[in-house]
């Protein structure tokens, strides 16, 4: 009878574990926004530029600290949006801020190039609904 209960139990565990791994609830209101540069900016290359980011109705977090109505941005640069329902990836098209900050300094080769905004949450997966910005164009010139 133990075992059964126990196996029950590890079962319970795994069944909320993976519902646990679903999109966060995001406020139907919340809005992301790049408040620098503005889509169409022409920045000079071959040096940092400010990126700023603006966010209403929601809060910003830390990766690891779970709150509701919560996250924290990832920039998307030269990139579409990634799958909604599953973990945004980290690399140099997907730029995670996961101490909470909300502004960086980007150099980027010149050319044309997009900037977008993506909310996740304590586990950088996107909420739901899924919160983010207008894609931006710059240039670099």
């Amino acid at each position: 009878m133990y075992k059964i209960l126990v196996a029950a139990a590890v079962a319970v565990f795994f069944l909320f574990d993976v519902a646990g791994a679903a999109s966060p609830p995001a406020p139907a209101n919340a809005f992301v926004y790049i408040g620098w540069p503005t889509d169409g900016q022409v920045v000079s290359a071959g040096k940092p530029f400010r990126v700023w980011f603006g966010l209403r109705n929601m809060g910003v977090a830390p990766k690891d600290v779970k709150f509701p109505n919560t996250g924290h941005h990832h920039l998307l640069i030269d990139t579409d949006l990634p799958p909604l329902d599953q973990e945004i990836p980290s690399d140099r098209n997907h730029l995670h801020f996961g101490a909470g900050e909300t502004e960086t300094m980007l150099e980027l080769a010149p050319g044309k190039h997009t900037l977008q905004l993506l909310m996740g949450d304590d586990k950088h997966i996107p909420h739901n609904p899924p919160v983010y910005s207008k894609k931006l164009t710059i240039t670099v010139k």
